[in-house]
């Protein structure tokens, strides 16, 4: 006699760790949302402490995704890519907290950029999904 698998005594199928669906991925849209409210009031905070400056950088790059995609850049490319990664708005802000530039738009541009980020991730729209 052999011991081989039949169909009736396999294990179910296990879901992908980071999946969309299930318990995993609706805490980290969850969290994603969170994250998108806290980065959203903090951009407005910022818009009206420094100005209109502020609040159109803040503006202009939460739009960045549509003004690249107004612009030719189509998904799945490496510049659609670019858009929808967090490290470089997140990078930017680091770099603005501990470097020595002193410019407020910059800041509220970095916020208003991970702002848009975290709301497409809340939503389910990861930077490889077919939007």
């Amino acid at each position: 006699m052999t011991s081989e698998r039949t169909d009736d005594d396999a294990s179910p199928p296990v879901m992908r760790v980071g999946g969309r669906h299930g318990v995993g991925g609706r805490t980290r849209r969850i969290c994603w949302g969170a994250l998108a409210l806290f980065l959203a009031a903090f951009a407005v905070f910022e818009s009206v402490k420094y100005g209109l400056p502020t609040t159109a950088a803040m503006l202009l790059f939460v739009a960045l995704p549509d003004l690249a995609r107004l612009g030719g850049v189509r998904p799945p490319g490496p510049a659609h890519q670019v858009v929808h990664r967090v490290w470089i708005p997140l990078g930017v802000l680091v770099g603005y907290t501990f470097g020595p530039i002193v410019w407020p738009p910059l800041f509220t541009a970095g916020l208003g950029w991970l702002t848009r980020i975290a709301v497409e991730r809340a939503l389910g729209r990861g930077p490889s999904s077919s939007e």
